[in-house]
């Protein structure tokens, strides 16, 4: 098991949903119902799915950024819902996190030699001087040129933006690494940089990622492996090779039959999905899916479905497999 980074346990995260004059609890929005995986040591998970889906919710979860509900997220053996606030500081030098909007998530204040190496000052690793010169070497490394060290996060591309947060997120030598959409608001062009620098820099530091996105093609070209979610679920987890080329949840086929194919005399069936995702303060009985899933049955509607191993690692949800 010294492999392992991180082993998720039955996940949950749930949103309390207030009401009445005195707002007391009436329900809540379950974004995260039960989800478990394992993370090895230099390893890429991929996470796709719908918006909705919980997958964003499940990152931020994980790292604790929202406080857990319920379950175990295990990270080098140790329970990240029982650290208190002082050992969860110092475990967060180990975890790190890139968000979805390189705008929003930059202090517009701070230059971006503040912005890299802020950690590095706030935790007390180093003094001021070899704070710039490590900010300086990891923004060389993420193809920021040093001398942009004093300019301020308005004076750069969307791309460069993305460039600092990675920067940010590797100063300090992580294990682990989130990455939330971290190219859904670029250009492709800029996309394949960005996706190239975080495979490049995997393979010099050693460091394990999740990387959660709905883009199946840019899972695709950098995971080892995929997870499926639905509703605050895991669906379909494999490695990326099996999903891809034997999906066998509805679901995750619905998902593969939206991917556009580069050959104009290949066609490949489209699976249209009806209705909408449902509510998570309100899902269905029974499997959450067979509202919109063209081949449920009644047990569908009663029972919900074992995430269970079919062999193989390949994990699946799903009555009908």
């Amino acid at each position: 098991m010294d492999d392992i980074i991180l082993d998720v346990q039955n996940l949950k995260k749930y949103f309390p949903i207030r009401g009445g004059v005195f707002q007391h609890t009436v329900g809540y929005v379950k974004a995260v119902d039960g989800i478990s995986f394992q993370l090895k040591r230099g390893e890429t998970l991929g996470i796709v799915g719908e918006s909705g889906c919980g997958k964003s919710t499940a990152g931020r979860t994980i790292l604790r950024l929202h406080e857990i509900t319920g379950g175990k997220v295990l990270f080098n053996g140790k329970d990240i819902a029982k650290l208190s606030k002082k050992e969860l500081r110092k475990k967060r030098l180990e975890m790190q996190m890139v968000f979805q909007d390189p705008y929003s998530s930059l202090n517009p204040r701070m230059t971006v030699g503040q912005i890299i190496g802020e950690a590095l000052i706030d935790h007390k690793l180093m003094d001021k001087n070899q704070a710039k010169e490590k900010v300086e070497e990891i923004m060389e490394v993420c193809g920021l040129p040093s001398y942009y060290i004093n300019r301020y996060p308005h004076e750069f591309s969307g791309g460069q933006r993305q460039r600092i947060g990675i920067a940010r997120a590797l100063v300090l030598d992580p294990q682990f690494v989130i990455c939330d959409e971290p190219v859904s608001a670029l250009d492709v062009s800029i996309q394949s940089q960005i996706i190239n620098l975080l495979g490049d820099l995997q393979k010099e530091r050693n460091f394990s990622y999740i990387f959660i996105s709905h883009d199946l093609s840019v899972v695709e070209y950098i995971s080892n492996r995929v997870a499926v979610m639905y509703l605050g679920n895991i669906v379909e987890l494999a490695d990326k090779n099996e999903i891809f080329d034997n999906p066998l949840h509805p679901y995750t086929k619905a998902l593969m039959s939206a991917i556009p194919v580069p050959d104009p005399t290949r066609k490949r069936e489209r699976i249209i999905l009806s209705g909408d995702l449902p509510s998570p303060s309100n899902p269905p009985s029974g499997c959450k899916f067979r509202t919109r899933c063209p081949m449920a049955c009644d047990k569908c509607a009663k029972e919900a479905p074992e995430y269970r191993d079919i062999g193989g690692g390949h994990f699946v949800a799903c009555h009908l497999v």
